[in-house]
């Protein structure tokens, strides 16, 4: 059954960098790929709720979300499904200590505007926002 999602990520940085992290092998849709942090907006909740629940669940820390920088949409042919993201900018509440959560992830990092195409593919829909999040905090 074909559905519609609704997805929200956040573009956190700290010190001019940027936090990514990426996708456990086991993952399906994207395996091995780095992502803005995020997730899906269950029935009923605001994008920025559902947005920090999913940074929670995923990495043990809490964020302050920002206002939305960009937004896109992708088939996902694996669910049959057409999601919207909105991207967001963040920052961490307090001082956080990230725990990854191994079947989300199974690597994360900092980086720099100029480190991008280490870890994005430029006709990736993310590296739109990446760059748009970068032109926010200059």
């Amino acid at each position: 059954m074909k559905k519609q999602l609704i997805t929200a990520c956040a573009f956190l940085y700290q010190n001019r960098k940027l936090f990514t992290a990426k996708r456990a092998e086991t993952k399906k849709f994207l395996p091995g790929k780095y992502e803005l942090p995020g997730g899906h907006i269950e029935y009923g909740e605001s994008l920025e709720e559902g947005l920090a629940r999913e940074f929670e669940e995923e990495f043990g820390a809490e964020i302050k979300v920002g206002k939305p920088i960009h937004a896109f949409t992708y088939i996902n042919s694996i669910k049959e499904s057409h999601s919207v993201e909105i991207v967001f900018l963040a920052t961490f509440k307090d001082r956080a200590v990230i725990t990854l959560n191994p079947t989300d992830h199974s690597k994360s990092l900092w980086i720099s505007e100029d480190e991008i195409d280490q870890y994005f593919d430029r006709n990736d829909n993310e590296y739109k926002a990446i760059e748009v999040g970068f032109k926010e905090i200059k």
